[in-house]
């Protein structure tokens, strides 16, 4: 199958490159054209443990390639991934107009039945935003479907995280979209990786749930940190204690610098 990946960042990058280890046959392009240049010659713009490898291993063997021409890759393409950034706002809410952009492009381009993706972090209802631009810039001609498949990745372990992940989220309506979707992943339902199928605005908002969530078992356990100076007690051992319980769990409950992003 053959997919293009919008956005050759840290999301982007890592996506396309295991798309293409599953098998797909993928095209990942930005409009920084030294960044495509560089992807093209095999050096990958950030560190990722693993990257570079599974890249320069799918680039030579025919299944990934970079390039700057957005049009020809989504009209070859049966599914459209977006993954360019969603900066915060100097209100805190996400800019989404890397969104909007790529939502017209598709929709200029679009010459036949095709699955978008939305891989980067956004609000729920955007969704239904890129189904309203992608319809207009088409002229309602051709049918498509808007997935909400959201990220997961840890900065350090993103390959591990995108082939052994703890569930795979995908939210549409559309069956035809659920089924491409399927195939896409047929690798981790091989694996028994759990799969989460809902709605786009379900989806969205399990992005967000997540992310809260694990802010906040950082900012209680700095809060436990702070009890533990005040009375002489071991934050380490009290964390471990606390996540032995089945119910609080092992992860995220270490003092630290908090979590950033959305």
């Amino acid at each position: 199958m053959k997919i293009c990946v919008v956005g050759s960042g840290y999301v982007g990058l890592v996506t396309g490159a295991c798309l293409a280890d599953f098998g797909m046959n993928v095209t990942g392009v930005d409009k920084i054209a030294s960044k495509v240049e560089g992807l093209q010659a095999g050096e990958v713009p950030i560190y990722e443990p693993g990257l570079r490898s599974i890249v320069r291993k799918n680039m030579a063997e025919g299944r990934l390639r970079f390039t700057t021409e957005l049009g020809p890759a989504i009209e070859e393409a049966r599914a459209v991934f977006i993954a360019v950034g969603t900066p915060p706002r100097p209100d805190g809410s996400a800019d989404l107009s890397f969104i909007e952009q790529v939502a017209r492009s598709i929709g200029q381009h679009l010459n036949d039945y095709k699955v978008i993706v939305t891989k980067s972090t956004v609000p729920t209802g955007t969704g239904q935003k890129i189904e309203k631009i992608v319809s207009e810039q088409s002229g309602g001609t051709q049918d498509f479907a808007v997935v909400s498949n959201p990220e997961f990745l840890r900065e350090g372990s993103a390959i591990d995280d995108f082939l052994r992940p703890d569930r795979v989220v995908i939210g549409t309506r559309d069956q035809r979209a659920i089924d491409i979707m399927l195939e896409i992943y047929s690798p981790l339902r091989v694996a028994d990786v759990p799969f989460v199928v809902t709605d786009v605005e379900s989806a969205e908002l399990i992005k967000y749930a997540s992310n809260g969530f694990l802010a906040t078992k950082i900012s209680f356990i700095n809060e436990i940190a702070a009890l533990c100076e005040a009375f002489g007690a071991d934050v380490g051992v009290v964390a471990q204690g606390m996540g032995l319980d089945s119910r609080v769990g092992p992860t995220f409950p270490h003092p630290g610098p908090g979590c950033g992003g959305s």
